[in-house]
């Protein structure tokens, strides 16, 4: 079974099934991996080319943070040990029509992700290539990333979470 046919098989796929015009609510994880230089791990996503934190949709049967941090070594081939809460995001701002015209709003936890193990080995399904950057040479600066950072800069320096 290719990877198209697994995602129509998936809770998120009978979902769209169900729904094909609705927007639908999308629940997940968004991992953030620092390395010992302040530089940041980012994937380039299989399904569109852009670079991005690793993040994902929640499966049925996990917790958020299970989420981020399975996403992460999905997408980075890393393990992590520990997914620390930074952000929740949940506006209506969240709402994003995809390259398939699938409309989600996205409920999204970021995480900082530590203690991670393993070697750079992207599944090829998921991300074309993983890299450490640091925030000034990110290869394309979204309002979604520099949000990420902003906010992790803020409770690392207030120890709250932000919720958006």
């Amino acid at each position: 079974m290719g990877a198209v046919e697994e995602w129509w098989a998936s809770y998120h796929g009978k979902l769209r099934a169900a729904l094909p015009d609705e927007t639908l609510f999308l629940l997940g994880g968004r991992g953030v991996v620092r390395d010992e230089q302040g530089r940041f791990l980012l994937i380039k996503r299989a399904d569109n080319g852009m670079w991005a934190f690793p993040a994902g949709g929640m499966e049925i049967g996990e917790s958020m943070l299970d989420c981020a941090i399975r996403e992460t070594y999905e997408e980075t081939g890393l393990k992590a040990v520990t997914a620390v809460p930074f952000a929740l995001y949940t506006g209506p701002e969240h709402t994003h029509t995809n390259q398939w015209q699938h409309t989600y709003q996205h409920v999204i936890l970021a995480c900082l992700i530590t203690e991670v193990t393993g070697d750079l080995d992207p599944d090829p399904e998921e991300a074309t290539d993983a890299a450490y950057f640091h925030p000034d040479d990110f290869p394309n600066q979204s309002p979604t990333m520099q949000r990420t950072l902003a906010d992790l800069a803020e409770f690392e320096r207030t120890g709250r979470m932000t919720v958006r």
